[in-house]
């Protein structure tokens, strides 16, 4: 832009200081009223290049504040991003071994429930959800109707609804694919520490960097594990304890979500509702101990926002 700026009003000058040795020529060659009006026509050639060539320079300088202006911005909201994308690596490391081994528990569990290879990759890189995936392979192995599979599988997944809308508000003004890809990858423990980070919707700078510096690592954690997990599945022995494992690891990645009593209330109501319908036909007593648990913690999530905004008595009085 500054070459081609340059370059304009150079050949704008040079025109000029043509325009003006041939008018001086003709000027000296005929001394007729005519060299008056050529006089006064290189002038005004003169005036209006002179005009333009400042006008050019005063944009270009306009341009030139501008860009510096952009630049600096960028460079601050470089330096936030990676700050926040630090912060997130930095609180989301303690989970992803919790989540690698997850994700090798459920990989082992998929090829023992009977998935070929094929099968096993292409619901761990397309469900993305342990808790879906263990629910929904014993129903596929006692061979259960279709619509019993998709709405466990629904209803245990029921939360990410929760989830999505605690994050649209954060990141409503990207576009709907970004948001597509990024709710897809955003899982349990993303979702919690963003919220811990984030508690309001301030407009904060860093939120997307963050948000992405906990789901990318979270993600390779678990299809880390579930591809250990589907590779090595028929070569473990049985006796190995698989269920136990895989109880301690989700655990690790639970517990840490329990950040109010709401929660706590949740995680116990659909623990007892589990174990007192464990014997349900199609593994349904998982199905109505998420919905209780879930319902729970909404209902006393409610209840403890609406005691915040009721004043005391002495207020009242």
């Amino acid at each position: 832009m500054q070459k081609q700026l340059g370059m304009r009003s150079i050949l704008r000058l040079g025109h000029a200081m043509v325009a003006i040795c041939i008018g001086s020529q003709i000027q000296a060659v005929i001394l007729t009223d005519s060299s008056y009006l050529l006089s006064l026509t290189i002038a005004d050639s003169i005036a209006d290049c002179i005009v333009d060539c400042i006008a050019d320079w005063r944009a270009f300088l306009i341009k030139a504040k501008m860009h510096g202006y952009l630049l600096r911005k960028v460079a601050m909201s470089f330096e936030s991003d990676q700050a926040a994308t630090k912060e997130a690596l930095r609180l989301g490391a303690p989970t992803w071994f919790g989540i690698g081994a997850w994700g090798l528990v459920v990989g082992i569990a998929m090829i023992k429930a009977g998935l070929s290879l094929p099968q096993a990759f292409g619901m761990t890189f397309i469900v993305f959800g342990g808790s879906a995936q263990l629910a929904s392979l014993p129903l596929i192995g006692a061979h259960a109707p279709v619509w019993v599979i998709f709405a466990t599988a629904l209803a245990v997944n029921l939360r990410f609804v929760i989830f999505s809308a605690i994050l649209a508000p954060h990141f409503s003004h990207l576009p709907l694919r970004h948001r597509a890809w990024l709710g897809f990858l955003t899982g349990d423990v993303a979702v919690g520490l963003f919220i811990q980070r984030f508690p309001d919707l301030q407009d904060m700078k860093g939120k997307l960097a963050f948000l992405k510096g906990l789901i990318f690592p979270n993600w390779a954690a678990w299809q880390i594990g579930s591809v250990i997990g589907i590779l090595l599945g028929s070569q473990v022995p049985a006796n190995w304890g698989l269920g136990v494992a895989g109880t301690l690891a989700i655990l690790c990645v639970m517990l840490p979500l329990i950040i109010n009593r709401a929660a706590l209330a949740g995680v116990v109501v659909a623990g007892v509702v589990a174990l007192l319908c464990f014997h349900f036909p199609y593994k349904l007593g998982l199905l109505l101990a998420v919905i209780l648990g879930m319902a729970t913690a909404m209902l006393l999530e409610e209840h403890m926002l609406k005691s915040k905004k009721i004043p005391d008595g002495s207020e009242q009085a």
